[in-house]
């Protein structure tokens, strides 16, 4: 499985932002894709995770309410629209891939990854 994540930038507070994640060789249904993030000095940290068959979501509580991720079949894209952004939420965020059908919250427990993109938020 190959994940190639796009669409991070500079916004203000307040502003939106749409982030997508190409994922490639998805032979499985059964794979739950989340988005991470990781800001300076900080540990990684779960944001949101989709399960790829039924699209059931999970997100973290700093997120809820802002926050939405989705996923697009046809073009095996899983995307996280950031509505409402803070300058809390700049970081470099990922998005990672496993098998499974569990809304697996922690790092550790993804076995693909791709690379980060930038998210900075303006006061």
């Amino acid at each position: 499985v190959q994940l190639q994540a796009s669409g991070g930038g500079l916004v203000q507070a307040g502003g939106s932002l749409r982030l997508s994640c190409v994922v490639s060789d998805l032979t499985f249904p059964m794979y739950v894709l989340g988005w991470f993030r990781q800001a300076p000095g900080k540990e990684r940290e779960f944001v949101a995770a989709i399960l790829w068959n039924s699209g059931m979501t999970n997100y973290a509580d700093s997120v809820k309410g802002r926050f939405t991720i989705s996923r697009d079949f046809a073009k095996t894209t899983v995307y996280l629209q950031m509505n409402g952004l803070k300058p809390e939420d700049t970081a470099i965020y990922s998005c990672a891939a496993r098998y499974g059908s569990y809304y697996f919250t922690g790092a550790v427990e993804y076995d693909y990854w791709g690379q980060g993109t930038q998210v900075t938020v303006s006061s």
